[in-house]
């Protein structure tokens, strides 16, 4: 492939990204802008840092749910902790997920709260994966 059809492929995946609500566009735009020469991979090694934070997050997430009784206080406090790595990178439909874990945590809904941290598991695991794709995309575009 050509280096042109690349960058259109990229812009597309971007605007798809945008578009398709998983990523909020005035936050990874700021995130772009502060990539320049001395850094090129700023805001892929920012995402993978993300990744690698949130995973822990959710796993302690998880953890806090299945012991008893459940610690509501605490499963808020990781939950705020990943609400905000999440809304740092914009990641939208993560962020709106979290929201949504937030009221059942708050109600001590446990029902609600392992039905929900599903939801912000899948929204995690759909985004990383386009994610990938996308940083894939940019690597081969050069």
């Amino acid at each position: 492939m050509d280096r042109n059809h690349l960058l259109r492929q990229v812009a597309y995946m971007k605007n798809s990204l945008f578009d398709q609500g998983y990523l909020d566009r005035e936050q990874f735009t700021q995130l772009e802008e502060l990539q320049d020469d001395a850094n090129p991979n700023f805001v892929e090694e920012i995402v993978t840092l993300y990744y690698n934070d949130s995973a822990r997050l959710i796993q302690n997430m998880e953890q806090t749910l299945v012991n008893r009784p459940i610690d509501f206080v605490r499963l808020e406090e990781i939950l705020h902790q990943f609400k905000g790595s999440s809304s740092s990178i914009g990641a939208k439909k993560v962020n709106d997920a979290c929201t949504q874990l937030k009221e059942y945590c708050s109600a001590e809904n446990t029902e609600g709260c392992s039905r929900t941290l599903q939801l912000v598991k899948q929204e995690h695991a759909v985004l990383r994966t386009r994610l990938e794709t996308y940083f894939q995309r940019v690597r081969e575009a050069g």
